[in-house]
């Protein structure tokens, strides 16, 4: 695709990937717990939002998070501790779980019955990069109408099909200037 970065960052230019920034940006509205799951009460809210209902159970068991019933209590009772890696799964079975279960809500207030979100797009960061190299790249925004493949990829935790989802429906609009914001500081909106 003409206008992809091949070897960003070559003169000391920094910042991440549009789609990148887009994924941070749902994850902050999704609203995960704040609490460490290495915190008791952090750990107890996410296996309680895992296990409340069969449904979730279901959800959590497809995630990843293949233990016993008997292990389950006993992790919630506090007679045992799971391991470094039980920890992490449980991490990534909440994130999982906690993006599909909020990934309905966030397109309906995204799409906004067709009216789309206003985007910030905030351009990389050209501090390090030498004077005759640097690029003219301004502040951008843009509002988005289709949001439904970018939440899709972000629920599904699919990179390649987030970055072709948000460079086709929603940095092509910028016109002929898209390339310029591959890589961004922040990309901002609120839903």
């Amino acid at each position: 695709m003409p206008e992809r970065n091949l070897e960003f960052g070559k003169y000391g230019a920094s910042g991440l990937k549009g789609h990148e920034a887009v994924a941070r940006q749902l994850d902050a509205l999704a609203g995960y717990i704040a609490t460490p799951i290495t915190v008791r009460r952090g750990l107890l809210v996410r296996l309680h939002y895992l296990t409340r209902t069969d449904q979730a159970r279901a959800a959590a068991r497809a995630a990843g998070l293949t233990v016993t019933d008997r292990t389950l209590r006993a992790w919630l009772e506090g007679t045992r501790a799971p391991s470094r890696r039980n920890l992490a799964r449980i991490e990534q079975a909440y994130r999982t779980v906690r993006r599909h279960n909020v990934s309905r809500y966030l397109l309906a207030r995204l799409n906004r019955e067709g009216r789309g979100t206003r985007v910030e797009f905030h351009p990389l960061n050209q501090s390090q990069v030498d004077r005759p190299r640097q690029r003219v790249v301004s502040y951008r925004s843009l509002n988005v109408r289709h949001w439904d493949r970018i939440v899709q990829a972000w629920a599904n935790d699919d990179d390649a099909a987030l970055d072709d989802a948000w460079v086709s429906d929603a940095a092509a609009d910028l016109g002929s200037e898209w390339g310029q914001y591959e890589y961004v500081t922040t990309i901002g909106f609120a839903a």
